[in-house]
């Protein structure tokens, strides 16, 4: 039989029971993702043998890139407050203070504990650093009311942090091609901090309205069919990033902020929650997909080889650089301790970090120091995906359960003055 037309039979059969039992999961200690990434490997040589795939890293790349893409505009038009300082305290705190120190903290154990030289320990430190908009839906804003500190935190910050790790991306490839730093460091700043940066947020700003205001004056001339009226998502999406991209800006910032202003550019709040449905689906159909594959290109003998190293970096970044970092970040602000480990502890890798993986791999990362970068990735996303998998469903309901307390008591306290 073609294994083509089984490897259709089976993930069919995936997505139904995966559709079907979408009632029971939240309630279970697992995560859709776990639940791919178990899959995968059944499906993987190491199992069954149905995913023969081993795609290059163009292909993978590009695969992520949209992924990731989507998953940002999906997380802008989460976005339910102004663009106000105080308003994105949270959110300024763990891109400004908590990623650059991430980077540097993997980057310096990379060094000193697995012998790394200085431009790959960074680009390592890049890869990792950025949380997951794709694999966190879990601890996510969950509805445009939700004015809860923690969820919107986590929700900005994954859709930022995977935009503003690229500029030490850059340095690390940078490094790698010529370590006298001082030959580039100039270019790097204007082009790729200062520049870039500018670029992705004009783009993402003018491209949304102006897509939007196209939109509402032809929905004054002529009817648009309801059906296809949602690929204006893909059209604001795949504009934006081409454009700033083309004129080398960071089109993965300007995707989060055009999803930012879509939503904030509608007065119809039906038309913003359609559009996010639409995302959201796509989405999940892509996380699916990629967490199958990854799933699938594990192997035995390199995961056995750099499991030690990868245990170390997973273990400082998850269980001690994270947790210790967003509590120096939030230092100061009116947030209680809950919060504060909580934010910590969600710091899910996944998708972004194996898109700037493929990348770095196609700009010329390769041989030993490519294979380690790469099998460090693969499994501290893995441990990643098992830890927060396993723990966010029931911290989130301890949460949400400690939140309706302290409303309860609120409310004691009103009735009692």
């Amino acid at each position: 039989m073609d294994v083509y037309i089984l490897q259709l039979l089976v993930i069919g059969l995936l997505l139904l029971a995966v559709t079907l039992s979408s009632g029971w999961i939240p309630y279970l200690p697992l995560s859709y993702a776990l639940i791919y990434l178990v899959f995968g490997i059944i499906l993987s040589p190491y199992g069954v043998g149905l995913i023969q795939l081993r795609p290059d890293a163009q292909l993978l790349e590009r695969f992520t890139e949209f992924v990731v893409i989507v998953s940002l505009f999906s997380c802008g038009l989460k976005m339910n407050r102004r663009l106000k300082i105080r308003a994105w305290r949270s959110t300024i705190r763990l891109i400004g203070i908590l990623m650059p120190l991430s980077i540097f903290a993997i980057a310096a154990i990379s060094h000193w504990f697995l012998a790394m030289n200085w431009g790959s320990a960074i680009l390592l430190g890049a890869i990792l650093a950025p949380t997951d908009p794709v694999l966190a839906s879990e601890v996510q804003i969950t509805h445009p009311d939700d004015q809860d500190e923690l969820r919107f935190g986590l929700t900005s910050e994954g859709g930022l942090n995977d935009a503003l790790a690229f500029p030490f991306v850059y340095f690390g490839l940078y490094w790698l091609k010529e370590p006298n730093w001082q030959t580039w460091i100039r270019d790097w700043i204007l082009t790729d901090i200062v520049w870039a940066i500018a670029l992705g947020l004009i783009a993402g700003i003018v491209v949304a309205k102006a897509v939007v205001w196209v939109e509402q004056r032809f929905r004054r001339i002529t009817a648009i069919d309801d059906m296809l009226s949602n690929f204006i998502v893909l059209s604001i999406i795949f504009i934006t990033y081409a454009l700033a991209e083309i004129f080398n800006g960071y089109g993965f910032l300007a995707v989060f902020i055009a999803g930012i202003v879509t939503q904030q550019s509608y007065r119809d709040p039906d038309r913003s929650s359609a559009q996010l449905e639409f995302a959201e689906m796509i989405e999940r159909l892509m996380e699916i997909g990629t967490i199958l594959l990854l799933g699938s290109l594990l192997r035995l003998e390199p995961f056995a080889r750099f499991l030690p190293q990868a245990l170390v970096i997973a273990g400082f970044l998850l269980f001690i650089i994270r947790p210790l970092g967003a509590w120096v970040s939030t230092v100061g602000m009116q947030i209680d301790p809950i919060k504060r480990y909580l934010f910590g502890w969600f710091g899910i890798r996944g998708v972004g970090s194996l898109y700037y993986l493929y990348y770095a791999l196609g700009e010329g990362l390769k041989d030993y120091e490519g294979e380690r970068i790469a099998w460090i990735t693969f499994i501290t996303i893995i441990i990643s995906i098992v830890t927060h998998g396993i723990s966010s469903t029931p911290l989130m309901r301890w949460y949400e359960k400690q939140n309706s307390k302290k409303g309860v008591s609120r409310q004691a306290k009103v009735s009692e003055m």
